[in-house]
Parts: structure tokens; C-alpha cells; sequence
């Protein structure tokens, strides 16, 4: 019989708007503006501090929804952004520098959606807040490295081919200089070092009895070093990113030494310095136990060796050599020791499990020091108005090697287990390769974020209405049918996208929603026109109706394909918010189909499948 679904069918649209529904549902609660305080360095709040935030809110009659101790972080929910506003600067009046106070967003979804994995949909930077970050990589420093290793991987080459030299060090920014002793070392070095390091050039001089070779990385090789630097850097800030579990973030390069962040959603620009500023790596050297500490203390150290300090401000001599650097670290997680205390557990990925296999087997009973290094910044910039950053060591294990290391062990000496968290993040995302610094910094406020969102959702209740009000005129009875589908198509958008783990809602978004709406018509349009033609040609309403949704299928189906084909396409090669418009165009297509094409037929199988028609209302 025409017009007649099985059973199955309609169960299957059901349950299928019912699941999107429920799961559309936890954006009617949306997000609570909130302030959160947190310690600096990784330090936990106490009770203590709740109380102090509370009292400075009670002084100045600032209303509250809920304040909470959740996790070493206190919560403190408003009713609306600018209460929040004023309380941020109120609560850090109150707790003082050693706090760090940020704004966020706390959801406010029930308990029982959360435990089916219900959840708001993630909002881009222009409808959530969030914080823009132009960052600069140090070229110079990167060289500086760079150079560094030359000199060692020089000195290498040279005592395994049992060349003497007087000595090894840098010349300029990107040049290495190597003393000889006599003319036929100089030309033995040259020769040795030529055929290893195709990349530089060497000039040699023997002027007034001073033989020296100069190396320099060739034009090409500093290009390919500079771009390495910042997609290397790139990549790590992307796993830091990850770590911070931000929805939808943008990572790209701009120009030729800088990137940019854009991190949707965090008002906690504090934490996202933190992270993403920071040039945080290790280095494992062998403690120089000859040394004499007292000279040491006076700032003179042995030859081959430097001066470190530990925690406490003492000095520690540990060898020049790196044994090995945060390079070669694949792993780390934070965890306690058998007393309680906070460890870091490092793995390490073949070559530098080697390396330390190595080291540690002819090293027994001696002593090795983890030198924890990071940039900071100086408070100087140079003429062009770049900040300058300032390297900061500081020893903080020294451990007697009792045995052969592998690839995985432990470092301890660390303060607190939130900053044995925060290293372990740090070690796991990646060491930078070269250092970087935030040279622009912009937020966008929640407040902001909630006009985009006002004006995109007036944008999309007009364009509905409009639409809505020319098909119930025009199509009458199957205008009203293809209403509701519409409808229920901006519910298994919403849901979808809710659903998606990486979908994110921009503006682009909303009007990505927009068009779909028109789109989603449209289908509707192509199957009542051929209703309607084919009742012009004399079909009964039931063959009408049949025909008319078999006969608009093809036509419809290749519009929304090379449609959905333009959206992957810009969703492969757009970025931010050109992804966003992509993502919600592509799950409206999809959307709009199934309302169009499956939707409204189970509708109309309903209303006249099965039964005497003399006349449809279209």
C-alpha cells in the first residue's frame, strides 16, 4: 500500500529526535560566570582563603550562586558577567599577589545529563571569551643552542680522530671558532670537520702564530633552521594546548618568527601564560665532586665545569657536557614516592635511554644533578621592542647512581605535588626548542562573547520566522509539516554538535545555521512542487505524494553532496572560524536531509498513508 512505513521506521525517528533533544538540552542551562583562585606555582588554596573570599564578598554585598573548595581551586558562580567582573577585583584585593584570579565559565548542567555525558556545545573565542596570544620566537637563542651543540659534536669528531686543540667556542651569532696548535692540525681539522658538516663553510687562518678555523652554518641551513624552530615550537604549544583541554583551539604560524594562540574559553589567562610561556625542560649533568665548593661559592669554577644553584641558594658545580636534554624525554608523569613525597617519572625514548644506560654503567657511586631550566622574562626589551627573556637553572635533584639506568626512572627533590604535576605537563607536551615570548595579549570577555551569541540567535529566530510564515501561506497543511521538520532540525543541529567532542559553535557558525535553515526549506520546496505537479498531471493524492518524495530524491541528494563537498573542503583548509562555519554547515546538510527527505515523509505517511484522500491541503 502507498504511504505506509513500517513500524521500525517511525521508532527510528523518534528515537533519534528524542536522543538529540536530550542531549540539546544542556545548552538551556548554559555556563555560570565564575571567578577561580588558584596558587601560584601550582600551590593549592585552603579553607583559609576560602573564608577570605567569602568575607570580601559579604563586605561589598556581592551576590553569589555558590562558592566551593573543588580540587586546590576555589569556584565562586554569579548570576550574570558583570557581578563576576567586580568580584575578580575585589577577591584579588583580598588574597593578594601570591593567588592567581581569573575569570571562568562553569557549567551548570544537572547531575543526571552529566552522568549520560550531557554537556553544553563548546562556544568559539567570539561567542565564549576567551584569550588571543601573538608570541615570538627568540631566533637568538635558538642559534645560541644550536652553536652549543656544534661545539660539542666539534670536540667529539676531534678526539676521535686524535686531533689536539687549544680550545673551542663560539664566534658570533651563528659561527664556531676551533684553536689549533700548529699549521698541520689546522689542516688535519679542517679536512675531518669539512666531511662531516656539508652545511657550514670553514675558513682557516694562520696569522702571527695563531691558527684558527672558522665554521659557519651556510644561508640555506640557518633558513631551515629558523623554520624548524618555530613549526617545531609550534607543535609543542599544540600538545600544551591539548593538555590545558581546551575545545577548538587555533595554533598557527604569522609571518616568520611568530605564532599565534587563540584559546576559546579560558579566562584564566594566568594558568594559559603559565603553560604556554613556559620553556621549561631538564637537563641531566654528572656533579663535579673534585670541585672545591668554597672557590666555588666565590663564583670560580673549575675548567669543563659550572657553577649551578640549588633551591636553598647553594652551590652545586656540575660538568659542562649534557649528559642528556628534554629532547629526548617521551613521557613523564607526576606521582609519590614510598614516603609520600612527589616524584616526576621520566621515560625516555631509545636514544637517550642508551645514552643514560650508558652514562649510569660507568658512573656507579657517583653523583648526577637534574638542572630544571626555563626562560623568563626580564622586564627589558630591545630598541625594536622585543621582550628579553633571561635563563634561569636551578639544580633540583642530586642522586647517587647505585645502578644501570634504562629508559625509565624518577627524580624527586620537587616542593609540592601540584608542581610535580605542572613539570610533568610541561616534560610531556614537548621542551621548546627555542624560547618564546607573548608580545601581544588580548581577552575577550565573556560579556562581549554574549552579544555575538544574543545577535546570532536574533539572526536565526528572524530568518526562521520568515521562512516558517512563507511556507504555511504557500504550502498550507505541508508548510505546517515541513515547520516542524525545520524545527526539529535546529534541535538535531544543537544535538549533534553537543554530541561531537570537537565540534565547536562560532558566529561563522550561527550563520552556518542560518543558511542551513534556507537550505533545509528548500528540499521541502523541490518535493511539494512535485506534489503538486504531479497532481496537476491527474495522479490521486496518494500517488502524488509517493511520487513526488521519489522523484525529488536524486534532485535533492546531488545539491547537499556538492554542497557538503565545498564544506569539507574548507574545513581541510580553513582554519578557526572558517572551520566553525564548515562544521555546522556539514552537520545541517546531513540534518536537513534526514528532516526533509525521512522527517516529513513519516509525517505525511501518518496523516493520509493508508486512507481515502480526495484533496491535500498544498
Amino acid at each position: 500500500m502507498l504511504n505506509r512505513y513500517p513500524l521500525w521506521k517511525y521508532l527510528m525517528v523518534i528515537i533519534t529526535i528524542a536522543v538529540a533533544a536530550l542531549y540539546a538540552l544542556p545548552n538551556i542551562y548554559g555556563e555560570d560566570p565564575a571567578v577561580q583562585v588558584t596558587g601560584a606555582r601550582g600551590a593549592s588554596v585552603d579553607l583559609s582563603t576560602l573564608d577570605t573570599v567569602t568575607k570580601a564578598l559579604e563586605k561589598e554585598s556581592l551576590t553569589h550562586k555558590s562558592i566551593a573548595l573543588e580540587n586546590g581551586s576555589i569556584f565562586v558562580r554569579f548570576n550574570d558577567t558583570d557581578t563576576q567582573i567586580s568580584a575578580r577585583d575585589i577577591i584579588s584585593e583580598a588574597v593578594g599577589s601570591d593567588k592567581i584570579v581569573a575569570l571562568n565559565l562553569a557549567p551548570a548542567t544537572p547531575d543526571w545529563l552529566e552522568a549520560i555525558g550531557g554537556a553544553p556545545m563548546k562556544l568559539g573565542l567570539d561567542l565564549r571569551g576567551g584569550v588571543h596570544f601573538l608570541m615570538e620566537v627568540d631566533m637568538d637563542a635558538a642559534m645560541e643552542k644550536l652553536v652549543t651543540q656544534q661545539e660539542e659534536a666539534f670536540r667529539s669528531e676531534l678526539r676521535e680522530e686524535r686531533i689536539r686543540y687549544r680550545s673551542i667556542r663560539p664566534s658570533g651569532k651563528d659561527s664556531v671558532e676551533v684553536l689549533l696548535r700548529d699549521a698541520e692540525q689546522l689542516a688535519d681539522a679542517k679536512r675531518v670537520l669539512e666531511s662531516k658538516h656539508p652545511d657550514m663553510t670553514f675558513v682557516d687562518s694562520d696569522s702571527n702564530g695563531r691558527f684558527a678555523l672558522t665554521a659557519s652554518f651556510r644561508e640555506e641551513r640557518l633558513q631551515e633552521i629558523r623554520n624548524y624552530a618555530v613549526n617545531q615550537n609550534i607543535t609543542i604549544l599544540r600538545n600544551r594546548v591539548n593538555e590545558l583541554g581546551v575545545a577548538e583551539p587555533l595554533v598557527q604560524r604569522q609571518g616568520a618568527s611568530r605564532i599565534v594562540v587563540e584559546l576559546p574559553g579560558v579566562q584564566d589567562t594566568a594558568r594559559a601564560k603559565e603553560i604556554l610561556g613556559a620553556t621549561a625542560t631538564l637537563e641531566f649533568r654528572e656533579v663535579d665532586d673534585k670541585a672545591d665548593l668554597s672557590a666555588a661559592a666565590s663564583g670560580r669554577a673549575p675548567a669543563g665545569s659550572d657553577i649551578k644553584q640549588d633551591r636553598d641558594g647553594r652551590p652545586v658545580v656540575v660538568k659542562k657536557r649534557v649528559i642528556l636534554g628534554g629532547s629526548s624525554i617521551t613521557d613523564a608523569s607526576s606521582s609519590v614516592d614510598e614516603y609520600g613525597r612527589p616524584q616526576v617519572n621520566i621515560s625516555l625514548d631509545s636514544e637517550g635511554g642508551n645514552k643514560m644506560s650508558a652514562f649510569s654503567r660507568q658512573n656507579i657511586g657517583k653523583l648526577m644533578a637534574t638542572v630544571f631550566a626555563e626562560y623568563k622574562d626580564s622586564g627589558r626589551k630591545t630598541p625594536e621592542g622585543r621582550v628579553i627573556l633571561t635563563k634561569h637553572e636551578e639544580v633540583i635533584n642530586q642522586a647517587t647512581i647505585q645502578s644501570a639506568l634504562g629508559r625509565n626512572f624518577r627524580i624527586t627533590g620537587i616542593d609540592s605535588a601540584a608542581e610535580a604535576h605542572n613539570l610533568a605537563l610541561l616534560l610531556r607536551a614537548g621542551a621548546l626548542i627555542a624560547p618564546i615570548s607573548i608580545v601581544e595579549e588580548r581577552t575577550i570577555g565573556p560579556s562581549m562573547g554574549q552579544q555575538n551569541i544574543d545577535m546570532g540567535i536574533k539572526a536565526c529566530i528572524y530568518g526562521m520566522i520568515a521562512v516558517m510564515l512563507f511556507t504555511l501561506m504557500y504550502y498550507r497543511k505541508f508548510g505546517l509539516i515541513a515547520n516542524v521538520a525545520l524545527m526539529v532540525n535546529l534541535v538535531l543541529i544543537i544535538g549533534v554538535m553537543s554530541m561531537i567532542p570537537g565540534a565547536t559553535m562560532t558566529l561563522p557558525g550561527i550563520a552556518g545555521i542560518v543558511l542551513t535553515v534556507g537550505m533545509a526549506v528548500d528540499a521541502n520546496v523541490l518535493i511539494f512542487e512535485r506534489i503538486r505537479e504531479e497532481l496537476r498531471e491527474g495522479r490521486n493524492p496518494q500517488q502524488a505524494i509517493h511520487q513526488g518524495y521519489a522523484n525529488a530524491f536524486s534532485t535533492i541528494a546531488d545539491a547537499n553532496i556538492t554542497t557538503l563537498i565545498t564544506a569539507i573542503i574548507l574545513f581541510a583548509v580553513g582554519t578557526g572560524a572558517i572551520k566553525g562555519f564548515a562544521v555546522t554547515l556539514s552537520i545541517g546538510i546531513l540534518t536537513s536531509m534526514f528532516t526533509a527527505i525521512i522527517g516529513t515523509r513519516c509525517v505525511v505517511n501518518l496523516m493520509y498513508g493508508g486512507k481515502r484522500v480526495d484533496k491535500l491541503s498544498i
